[in-house]
């Protein structure tokens, strides 16, 4: 695969990797991660989570990076590339991210109303005296005021911010405010993105840096904190019975795909803007590592909250009511809501939020935009004459379809679609990637596209992991999320059936994509059935160096195919090598 002179590159090695890491280190490292240990048994959960993060992130990851670098293309025209009979894999990976971000910005637009609800001597949920509170509100952080009671913080999460209806039956009116924060948060998204990488490339510097300057501020705060030993105990000392549920090894997988972004197809758009002779090993264990580092560092802050507020309630950390978003938008304000500086601490805390929900999302948006400029690059150019358009029309439109979620129905229709989606549709888009590069592209194919890009194939530790142990285990995981699938809820209101039918079309929007692409392929290919199907898993257009007698230029086979995805069949003679 020759080197793409026009495709724009990064203009230091070193932005890739902070946007890499910024990718990576998200929202999901503060409240996903605490929340799955504090599910799964503490410091118990550490042990699946670093052999996961082993046998599938880093390997999966070198993968994805590598394929991206290689072909200097996004997930779309990698996946036709490698296997045209897989390439809707790639489409779902571009469908999954644009709807991922579509919602993924609501949760930016909450950091920012807390952001901005904390310029003030007192926080708006230290007490109960404002006009959003009820009869049953208390400002006191202990469990003795009885089960029908709800704190300051729920109810400013609930009914002020939120102001949520009782279920997705009632739509309610729209949040003005949070429409308005909503397109703010949408316009930071295009300002960091409109020039591509050489706009995304300073961005970087500061959304993925300055967050672990308030982390460690915050743990040096909260370590001081009465009862904070308490939390961290809970942290990092294993129950280690738990390790023999399923649950807790699936949660773990899941975690990393989530947290990484396996599947999703945003590194791999971003790894297309690399040198040609990048060295993607010291990216993949970069970006991998200090992923996994920051989701231990992220545990320590808000296991020493736990335990703080622990010491308030005067309850064993076990008992705290954790879940999800209440994580960081009630239980930890909470916790601020006690602590000198209050104002200080919130404002830092919710910003920080936002940095790392930032660059995470514009990531996705990227996804969109590289896949959506391979494959229509001179139509787009034509109707939008300029880049910066184009891409505004991307963020407009995803602006638009994030509207349901600032109306008062909006949580209800926010869970929904993270359940569907994140749950259950990446299993089976990492799934089929891994089928596609591991087994019908191969091992010896990745590893002679190394060869031709850094002079070193691959090692046996990666060979086996792509031979064997990642479609292994993710089989046994997709099969074991099936069996143990459970319907979306959002604390005690269960979704009616209508909704859940609403959520499987959710995770069909991306999923569909796989059998339509395979169906395309096997349409457009010519010859019998047997011959569409062998044509359809043979690499297309590529030429590893490794796998070539360059010399003898033998090898080589043409033949007329049509796996553009634009809908218009467009015979090419395109050179397949027979060798592969």
């Amino acid at each position: 695969m020759k080197s793409d002179p026009q495709r724009p590159t990064w203009s230091r090695q070193i932005e890739f990797t902070l946007a890499g890491i910024g990718m990576a280190v998200g929202l999901g490292n503060v409240w996903r991660f605490p929340y799955l240990c504090y599910r799964s048994g503490g410091g118990a959960f550490l042990v699946p989570y670093i052999f996961m993060l082993v046998v599938l992130g880093i390997p999966l990851l070198y993968m994805e990076l590598l394929l991206g670098q290689y072909m200097r293309r996004g997930p779309v025209q990698v996946l036709k590339n490698i296997c045209p009979l897989l390439k809707g894999v790639g489409l779902a990976s571009v469908a999954i991210s644009f709807i991922m971000c579509t919602y993924y910005n609501v949760v930016i637009t909450w950091a920012l109303y807390y952001m901005f609800s904390s310029f003030r001597i007192t926080l708006p949920w230290q007490q109960c005296n404002n006009t959003w509170n009820t009869p049953n509100c208390t400002s006191s952080p202990t469990n003795s005021s009885g089960a029908h009671t709800s704190t300051a913080s729920q109810q400013f999460f609930n009914l002020r911010m939120l102001q949520r209806t009782g279920g997705l039956e009632e739509a309610g009116a729209l949040r003005w405010e949070l429409l308005l924060i909503l397109l703010l948060a949408w316009t930071l998204i295009y300002l960091c993105i409109f020039k591509g990488v050489k706009s995304t490339g300073k961005v970087v510097y500061f959304t993925a840096l300055f967050p672990y300057v308030i982390l460690l501020a915050l743990l040096i705060n909260n370590v001081q904190l009465p009862g904070a030993v308490e939390g961290i105990k809970f942290f990092v000392i294993p129950k280690w019975h738990m390790l023999l549920s399923v649950e807790v090894w699936v949660n773990a997988a899941a975690q990393i795909f989530n947290s990484i972004g396996i599947g999703f197809g945003s590194l791999m758009s971003m790894s297309s803007y690399n040198s040609f002779n990048n060295n993607v090993l010291k990216d993949t264990l970069t970006i991998a590592i200090i992923n996994s580092l920051t989701s231990i560092l992220a545990g320590f802050v808000i296991f020493s909250a736990f335990g703080y507020m622990s010491h308030l309630q005067s309850i064993p950390v076990s008992d705290l009511a954790v879940d999800g978003p209440g994580l960081v938008f009630v239980v930890y304000p909470q916790a601020f809501a006690t602590m000198p500086l209050a104002p200080l601490w919130a404002v830092m805390f919710f910003f920080m939020l936002l940095c790392l929900g930032l660059d995470s999302e514009f990531c996705m948006v990227e996804v969109m935009v590289t896949s959506l400029n391979d494959s229509f690059g001179k139509q787009l150019n034509r109707f939008f004459k300029r880049k910066e358009l184009f891409v505004l029309a991307v963020c407009s439109v995803a602006f638009l379809l994030g509207i349901p979620y600032v109306m008062q129905v909006g949580i209800y229709v926010f869970q929904l679609m993270d359940h569907y989606t994140a749950i259950v549709s990446i299993m089976f888009l990492a799934f089929f990637e891994v089928i596609a590069a591991c087994w019908i592209f191969g091992v010896k194919r990745l590893s002679d596209c190394l060869v031709e890009m850094t002079g070193k194939g691959a090692n046996l530790y990666f060979k086996f992991c792509w031979l064997i142990a990642a479609p292994v285990l993710i089989t046994v995981i997709l099969i074991f999320s099936i069996i143990q699938f459970k319907p979306a809820r959002y604390e005690d209101y269960v979704f009616p059936a209508w909704a859940q039918g609403v959520g499987w079309v959710i995770a069909l929007a991306s999923i569909i994509w796989i059998p339509l692409g395979a169906v395309h392929t096997l349409w457009v290919l010519p010859g019998s059935i047997t011959e569409k199907l062998c044509q359809s898993i043979k690499p297309f257009g590529l030429d590893v160096k490794s796998n070539m007698d360059r010399k003898g230029g033998g090898g080589e086979t043409i033949y007329p195919t049509t796996i553009a995805i634009s809908g218009e069949a467009q015979t090419e003679k395109l050179p397949i090598q027979t060798s592969l």
